[in-house]
C-alpha cells in the first residue's frame, strides 16, 4: 500500500476516535470535544496530503480513488450527524441540512458509478472543490461552537453568538454549494441517463 494510501486509511481509522472524543462528556472542561476538534484538522489534512502526493509522485491507484471520496463522506457525515444530535445545529435546521448534504454525496456517487460503467471518470469540478472548501471550514467552527456551548466556563454571550452566526452562515453556505455542485454535476452529465 502507497503513502497516499496509508493517509486515506490513517483518516477512516481516526474517524471512531474523533467521535469519542466529541461524545466523552465524561472528560472535563468539554476538553473531549477539543481532542475531536485537532482529529478533525488532522484527518482534513491527510485529506489534501494524499491527493497532492498522489500526483505529484504518480501514484494515484484504483484503491485511492475508491477510498478516499468515501474517507471523506464518512468524516464529514460523522461530524454533521454529531452536531445535530447534540443541537449545536438546532432542530429542525440540522437534519434538513445534513438530509440535503447526504443525500447530495449519495447522488453523485451514484452518477460516478453510471459515468464509470460507461468506461469514463468523473472528475471533480470547481464546484464540488469550493463546497469541500467551505464544509471543511464550517465543520471545525461548528465543532468549536460545541465546545463553548458545553464547556463549562463563563464564556461571554456575545462571543457564543459571534461563533454562532459564522458557523451558521458557513454551514449554510456549504449546504447552498452542495445543492449548486450536485445540480451542476447531474446538467454535465445528463448524457449519461440516456440509454
Amino acid at each position: 500500500m502507497n503513502l497516499p494510501n496509508r493517509l486515506t486509511v490513517l483518516r477512516i481509522v481516526l474517524i471512531p476516535f474523533m467521535i469519542f472524543f466529541y461524545l466523552a462528556d465524561f472528560i472535563p472542561y468539554g476538553i473531549g470535544k477539543l481532542v475531536a476538534l485537532g482529529i478533525f484538522i488532522i484527518a482534513s489534512l491527510t485529506d489534501m496530503l494524499d491527493g497532492q502526493i498522489a500526483r505529484k509522485r504518480n501514484l494515484v491507484t484504483n484503491l485511492g480513488k475508491f477510498l478516499d471520496p468515501i474517507a471523506d463522506k464518512i468524516l464529514t457525515s460523522a461530524v454533521l450527524f454529531l452536531i445535530i444530535a447534540d443541537g449545536t445545529i438546532p432542530h429542525p435546521w440540522g437534519a434538513i441540512v445534513v438530509t440535503i448534504i447526504i443525500a447530495r454525496e449519495f447522488i453523485v456517487s451514484a452518477l460516478r458509478l453510471l459515468v464509470a460503467s460507461k468506461g469514463t471518470v468523473l472528475a471533480a469540478d470547481m464546484w464540488g472543490k469550493v463546497k469541500t472548501v467551505v464544509q471543511m471550514i464550517a465543520l471545525p467552527v461548528c465543532i468549536v461552537l460545541a465546545y463553548l456551548l458545553t464547556c463549562g466556563f463563563d464564556i461571554p454571550s456575545i462571543a457564543i453568538l459571534v461563533v454562532q452566526i459564522v458557523a451558521y452562515v458557513l454551514l449554510g453556505l456549504a449546504t447552498l454549494l452542495t445543492v449548486i455542485s450536485g445540480i451542476n454535476y447531474l446538467v454535465k452529465n445528463k448524457s449519461c441517463f440516456k440509454e
